[in-house]
């Protein structure tokens, strides 16, 4: 369970001062305005002038740069001399949308997965283990390497979790052979879907899933309380699913508040959903071998590699994870990918299309322990 020092780390951010070196900006200083705020998130760094303390800091910020179901962020940060440990915040549960924490843990598998990538370019191997006395924790111990630059750790600051529609053009063979192979992880495997049939017929089970939540009242106060209306409320919080990332207008939280039923209803989701579908390239699905949580973090890193590969060749992504929310749903899902009695874990549309407005990431003294 959480601890009292846990709680109250989940409130920090409304108090946080600004941050330093390498900080993302702070929750509570009225001067920094969203685009400045998103200035000193998601910029990348010259290695070779961190060591010590400045480095470890600097690998929690590349770590915050995963994807996070409603970027909620659910992750904590134990840094050591050569080990840091990614804690699962529970606080930052959803449980409408995900009551066995499954994707909390994706989440903790997506930023262990940006932590790998950027340890390697400064010099250090990373080993990943579970530690089951810290609720789960990953634990990732570094020894020195020889650096390696790669294309996808040059990715993690570009890459976003795209809600636009997109262009529809087809990916190369060379393309695809590449995102596999990324999405492809030990216990974990991604299938791609690239034809028309079988993409109308993922595109079903997500609008079934979408309505099935959309009829939730539980779901939709849920995802509600994690929409960031505006770029004040956005900065000072640090999380959520900001209104400029799905193409919406920021507005007050009052008035946000008062149109949100009028604007998110199931018609015009089940709209939205169909026309991003029917725009992308191609539909990637992942599954693991076992449903537990070394398995989920798995997952997560598989997904977080594929995001990364697609991003460095220009490639956006976007998840449309129904079809695996809804539990009623997922057996039938699973049947229809021919998976047998394996949980698909995530589900990603992907294709090349615009770069939308940045969300948000926490200041790392709200995150680190």
């Amino acid at each position: 369970m959480p601890t009292r020092r846990q709680f109250r780390r989940a409130a920090a951010p409304a108090a946080a001062p600004l941050l330093g070196l390498q900080g993302c900006a702070s929750t509570a200083d009225a001067s920094v305005d969203y685009d400045e705020a998103v200035r000193r998130i998601w910029h990348g760094t010259e290695w070779p002038a961190l060591q010590g303390t400045a480095l470890m800091r600097e690998l929690v910020r590349y770590a915050t740069l995963a994807a996070s179901s409603h970027n909620t962020q659910p992750w904590l940060f134990r840094s050591e001399s050569d080990a840091i440990t990614i804690v699962p915040d529970l606080w930052r549960r959803c449980p409408a949308v995900d009551p066995d924490d499954h994707h909390l843990f994706v989440s903790l598998g997506c930023a262990a997965e940006n932590m790998v990538h950027a340890a390697l370019a400064n010099g250090l191997h990373s080993e990943l283990a579970m530690d089951p006395s810290a609720n789960d924790a990953v634990r990732v111990s570094f020894t020195a390497t020889h650096a390696v630059v790669t294309p996808l750790f040059e990715a993690i600051p570009h890459r976003q979790c795209t809600r636009a529609v997109f262009d529809g053009k087809p990916m190369t063979v060379e393309d695809l052979d590449l995102l596999e192979r990324a999405g492809t992880l030990d216990g974990v495997r991604v299938l791609l879907f690239t034809d028309r049939p079988a993409m109308e017929n993922i595109l079903d089970y997500v609008i079934q899933g979408n309505t099935a939540q959309m009829d939730d009242p539980a779901f939709v106060a849920e995802l509600k309380s994690w929409i960031r209306f505006d770029d004040a409320e956005a900065v000072r919080t640090g999380d959520g699913l900001f209104s400029k990332t799905t193409g919406n207008p920021a507005v007050p939280r009052w008035l946000g508040s008062l149109l949100f039923r009028s604007f998110y209803t199931r018609k015009s989701e089940n709209e939205k959903y169909t026309k991003q579908i029917r725009s992308s390239a191609g539909i990637a699905v992942f599954s693991s071998d076992g449903n537990d949580k070394s398995h989920w973090i798995a997952a997560g890193r598989a997904c977080q590699r594929f995001a990364l590969q697609a991003t460095a060749l220009g490639i956006r992504s976007a998840f449309v994870n129904q079809p695996v929310e809804v539990a009623a749903l997922r057996p039938q899902f699973a049947s229809y990918l021919g998976i047998g009695n394996q949980r698909p874990d995530l589900v990603l549309r992907f294709g090349r299309g615009p770069e939308m407005p940045r969300s948000l990431r926490r200041p790392l003294q709200a995150v680190l322990e």
